[in-house]
C-alpha cells in the first residue's frame, strides 16, 4: 500500500500538472470504484483543482465550492498519468481528464479495494479522517503522548491509523530497524531513550525515502510505486544479509502481512514467534539467531 512518502510524491507530481486546471471529466470504468457520488461526476465536470492534500493513505482534489475527489489506492491501486490522448488500458478503474492531460486511477489483481469518494463539503471529509498524528509535524512529546496512549506492540501502533498518520507495513518495518527496537516491544513498556531512537527514526526514515523517491521521479510522474524498494534495510528482504550486521533478515508471518527484522540489531538475538511456525516446530522452534547460524 502506498505510504506517506509514496503519497507526498504522488502530490509534488500532481500540483504542476492539475492545480488551477478544470476537471473536464471523471470516467468511471468499474463502477464498484466510485463509493459515493454527492455530488454526483456530473457536477463536478468543469470544477477547477483549487487545492491537493493527503489525508493518512489518501489523496485528496480540492475543487470549487468545497468539494472534493477522495482517492484511497489501498493495496494495489496507482495513478498513472497519460499525455496526449494514449490508452488507458485494461486495468483502469477510473480515469480524470484535465486539459494537460488524464489522471487514470489502476488496480492490479482481482480484489478490488481502491477507491473514489465524492463529497460537498469539509464536513464531507471528516469520515476519511482516522485522527493519526502526523509524524513529520509532531514535536517529541506529542508522539510519545500518542505512542503510550494504548498498549500495542510498536508494529501495530505504528500502523494504526488512529495513532499515526500515513505509516504502513513497509516504513514501519525501516524505521524499527533504524531505532533498534523490536516489532513486538511495548508501547507503554519503553524507556524514554528508546522513545527518542523511535522518534527520531521515524521522522529520518519517512524524509530520507521522500527525499530518495523524489530524487529518482524528477519531473516524471511515478512508474514503480512499491512496498519493496532496493535500499530497503529489512523490509521485504528476508532471508537477505542485514545492511548494519550482516545477519540474515527473519519474519513474522501473520495473514497475508509479513514483518521484518533484524535479530541482532532489533531483539538482542531473539527470534520472533513465527505464529504458524511455531505452533508446527513447538519445541524444534530456533530461540536465537545463533541457533539458525
Amino acid at each position: 500500500m502506498p505510504e506517506l512518502p509514496d503519497i507526498a510524491v504522488y502530490l509534488d507530481c500532481l500540483a504542476p500538472r492539475i492545480l488551477g486546471q478544470p476537471l473536464e471529466r471523471l470516467a468511471v470504468r468499474n463502477p464498484f470504484v466510485l463509493r459515493s457520488v454527492s455530488p454526483s461526476p456530473t457536477e463536478i465536470a468543469g470544477s477547477r483543482v483549487e487545492g491537493l492534500r493527503r489525508m493518512g493513505k489518501r489523496i485528496v482534489l480540492a475543487l470549487e465550492r468545497e468539494r472534493f475527489v477522495v482517492i484511497h489506492l489501498m493495496i494495489a491501486g496507482r495513478l498513472r498519468w497519460l499525455a496526449g490522448g494514449k490508452a488507458l488500458g485494461k486495468i483502469a478503474l477510473a480515469s480524470l481528464d484535465f486539459p494537460t492531460g488524464t489522471l487514470v486511477l489502476t488496480e492490479a489483481g482481482t480484489t478490488r479495494r481502491a477507491s473514489i469518494h465524492l463529497v460537498d463539503g469539509e464536513a464531507g471529509l471528516q469520515p476519511f479522517e482516522r485522527g493519526g498524528l502526523e509524524p513529520l509535524d509532531a514535536d517529541r512529546d506529542a508522539f510519545a503522548a500518542r505512542l503510550a496512549s494504548e498498549n500495542h506492540t510498536l508494529k501495530r501502533a505504528l500502523t494504526d491509523p488512529r495513532l499515526f498518520s500515513g505509516i504502513g507495513n513497509a516504513y514501519s518495518d525501516e524505521i524499527l530497524h533504524r531505532a533498534r527496537l523490536s516489532p513486538l516491544a511495548l508501547t507503554r513498556k519503553l524507556a524514554p531513550e528508546a522513545i527518542d531512537r523511535l522518534y527520531d527514526a521515524t521522522r529520518a526514515t519517512l524524509v530520507d525515502w521522500t527525499g530518495r523517491l523524489r530524487a529518482a521521479v524528477g519531473d516524471g510522474f511515478p512508474e514503480k510505486v512499491t512496498a519493496f524498494r532496493e535500499g530497503m534495510a529489512v523490509h521485504g528482504r528476508y532471508g537477505q544479509p542485514c545492511p548494519v550486521c550482516g545477519t540474515k533478515v527473519q519474519r513474522i508471518r501473520y495473514a497475508a502481512n509479513e514483518t521484518n527484522y533484524c535479530a541482532r540489531c532489533q531483539t538482542n538475538g531473539r527470534l520472533l514467534a513465527d505464529r504458524a511456525m511455531s505452533r508446527l516446530l513447538h519445541d524444534d522452534w530456533p530461540r536465537s539467531i545463533d541457533d539458525l547460524e
